[in-house]
């Protein structure tokens, strides 16, 4: 597979078989996302991984706060409201997954089932949560936004979907207990790893993508 083969093929996988991901293979796709570039050469990512035991434990807790309806608290405040063009691409987005699924749009049960996939991690064996100093400015965000495009491509070389997710860092205090994360770091992001089942439902949807010229404007070319 070529550069521009794994980025055109990527996708969101939301349901995992139950065959874990090897330490070994872990590492090797974690060695990949290293070289991506960063100002200055920070390299400013501190990286935390939970598998086994330790994510079965930090799956239980998720649940458990959602269930008795605990606010998500992430450490990188969600958005209060899109602007319409990103909102009608989430929206469509939004409606091409419920007509995969045989659901209507807005249907609070379909809602409230994709919510607790978040929190189960979508049955992921893996879990990779990216974290920053919390002195550091939003330009080291886009640095991780770079790693985390970077760990997600080097997956797919050994055949490992992943996902990112905001939902999977909704309660960072849970992170930061189970993993040992400081509290002089932000949990930014979580990206989920595993190998997809192709047979559920959710994994059936790909994105609508804008054409690049909506995107893009060029003069002098």
């Amino acid at each position: 597979m070529n550069v521009i083969e794994a980025i055109e093929s990527r996708r969101s996988i939301r349901a995992f078989k139950p065959q874990p991901v090897s330490r070994e293979v872990v590492l090797k796709i974690l060695s990949a996302a290293n070289w991506s570039p960063s100002w200055a050469d920070t390299q400013p990512w501190e990286v935390f991984v939970a598998g086994g035991e330790s994510l079965a434990t930090i799956r239980e807790r998720y649940l458990a706060r959602y269930s008795e309806g605990v606010p998500m608290a992430n450490d990188v405040p969600r958005p209060k409201e899109w602007p319409p063009g990103p909102l009608q691409r989430m929206l469509d987005f939004v409606n091409a997954r419920c007509a995969a699924m045989g659901v209507v749009p807005g249907n609070e049960a379909e809602r409230e089932a994709s919510m607790r996939r978040n929190f189960e991690f979508f049955d992921a064996p893996a879990a990779v949560f990216l974290c920053l100093h919390r002195d550091l400015s939003p330009w080291s965000y886009f640095d991780l936004g770079l790693y985390a495009q970077s760990l997600m491509l080097a997956a797919m070389e050994y055949s490992v979907g992943s996902v990112v997710a905001v939902n999977l860092t909704a309660y960072p205090d849970i992170i930061r207990e189970e993993l040992g994360v400081p509290e002089d770091y932000a949990v930014m992001i979580g990206i989920a790893l595993g190998y997809e089942d192709p047979t559920d439902v959710n994994n059936q949807v790909r994105s609508i993508r804008r054409p690049v010229e909506d995107a893009v404007v060029m003069k002098g070319l």
